[in-house]
């Protein structure tokens, strides 16, 4: 008798994965501990529970995340198929009827006679083909059992992120490149304030809105942030003192203008977040700010006016892996090829991120098992982008990212209008997507 593979967590990555190996004809095993016990954030019985939104984000091909969900749909995803059924109207967006997608998801999960659904919590790793599907609210005792298998540097219990900025949208008249004292190769783009931009700049974001805390993410009292010890929010540190800031990441010490020499009052240093140099982090920016306080304050800095955030800043429990250091493109565990990851727990971001990454981790699992080689998507692909993202190597400090163009290689050719070039790299990314499938025969 074959050997059943072991999913363990029923979300929207889980579900991906489980669905993949069954129509495979692998048998699995899926654990879910609802409705035996349940996390701080989840109340409905059923699998693939939405909790913050309803929304799957945007339809427009010409967009990361309307790429991604075709992708996803050319690869035979559960989560698309249900989401279609359960659509409610959105605009532009695809949203969700939210108990009627996961009693849609639940009853397809339930009716397949390949899977067998354990309600159980699952506190210690089981032996065997397993794949690891627990989300970013992972029990404590499964935490504590997957630090023993990753090593507790590798597992992070909190998501402190600063803010990500595409490097076409900067303002390059007013920024430069440059490394504090000349260290270095000039890695980091260098934003530049004069002292009335400062104090406008410290005002603005002193009185900034910041976004409420869910129950689940604060600490013993209301106002504990004591678990971000280690990466103040900028916003905190600025209410300490009008300097705090210039003596911290904003620090204008041995940084000066490479041409004209000049000093500087304060300067905000952008960290290049990519082997392409697409995307830069704003260095020591993370914050709990709304994400439109975010967008209104940051483009105070000079050089940031008009720029495009592909990923906002957030501080919340999100439990997650060091993945580049951990896991292959392909989702397994590079020094343990039975054990997978997938969702949120890899270092992947959002809904259809979560989902997408279930569909590799499933059939790359299924095409192990038959002894067929394993699949690396295109990196003009969404998912193939995601997959390298969170297993690139060379990444020292890694952060959850979800979808977004910036993780794709430049066209060939220059297309000045934004809307035009993304639809051209979408249909440029899917076009490689069917030729992959054929190839691989995936499905």
């Amino acid at each position: 008798m074959a050997e059943k593979v072991k999913v363990i967590g029923a979300g929207l990555a889980g579900c991906e994965a489980a669905w993949q190996l069954a129509q495979a004809g692998i048998d699995v095993e899926l654990f879910e501990m609802k409705p035996k016990k349940y996390t701080p954030a989840h109340k409905y019985t059923g699998f693939a529970e939405l909790v913050c939104s309803n929304s799957l984000k945007a339809q427009r091909i010409g967009s990361a995340a309307g790429m991604l969900k075709e992708e996803m749909r050319r690869l035979g995803s559960l989560t698309m198929q249900c989401a279609e059924k359960s659509r409610v109207s959105a605009g532009g967006a695809l949203a969700v009827d939210r108990e009627r997608f996961s009693d849609l998801v639940t009853n397809r999960i339930k009716s397949s006679a390949k899977i067998e659904i354990k309600s159980c919590e699952v506190t210690s790793l089981p032996e065997g083909r397993v794949i690891i599907a627990t989300g970013p609210l992972t029990s404590d005792a499964l935490s504590e059992s997957l630090s023993k298998l990753v090593g507790g540097e590798y597992l992070h219990f909190h998501d402190a992120a600063a803010p990500i900025v595409t490097r076409e949208s900067l303002d390059m008249s007013k920024v430069f490149y440059a490394s504090r004292y000349g260290r270095g190769d000039a890695d980091y783009i260098n934003c530049p304030m004069k002292r009335e931009e400062y104090e406008r700049f410290y005002n603005e974001l002193v009185n900034a809105e910041s976004a409420p805390l869910h129950e689940f993410d604060r600490g013993k009292t209301k106002d504990d942030f004591s678990v971000y010890e280690g990466c103040m929010p900028i916003e905190v540190l600025a209410k300490r003192g009008a300097d705090t800031m210039r003596y911290g990441p904003l620090k204008p010490v041995g940084i000066y203008h490479p041409v004209t020499h000049e000093r500087y009052y304060a300067v905000v240093q952008l960290r290049n977040e990519n082997n392409e140099g697409s995307m830069y982090n704003i260095v020591g920016f993370q914050t709990n700010l709304k994400f439109g306080e975010q967008k209104r304050v940051f483009s105070l800095i000079p050089g940031l006016e008009n720029a495009e955030f592909v990923r906002y800043g957030v501080m919340h429990r999100n439990t997650f892996i060091n993945s580049p250091k951990l896991l292959s493109p392909q989702f397994f565990m590079r020094d343990n090829p039975n054990i997978y990851f997938a969702g949120q727990i890899t270092g992947v971001e959002g809904y259809i991120e979560s989902a997408a990454s279930g569909i590799m981790a499933g059939l790359n699992m299924a095409r192990s098992i038959r002894g067929e080689s394993y699949i690396t998507l295109p990196r003009t692909t969404m998912l193939g982008a995601l997959s390298a993202y969170i297993s690139d190597q060379t990444v020292e400090k890694f952060q959850p990212m979800g979808c977004n163009m910036g993780l794709l290689p430049p066209l060939d050719e220059k297309i000045r209008d934004k809307r035009k070039r993304y639809e051209a790299i979408s249909m440029r990314g899917l076009s490689d997507l069917s030729t992959a499938i054929k190839s691989e025969e995936i499905i």
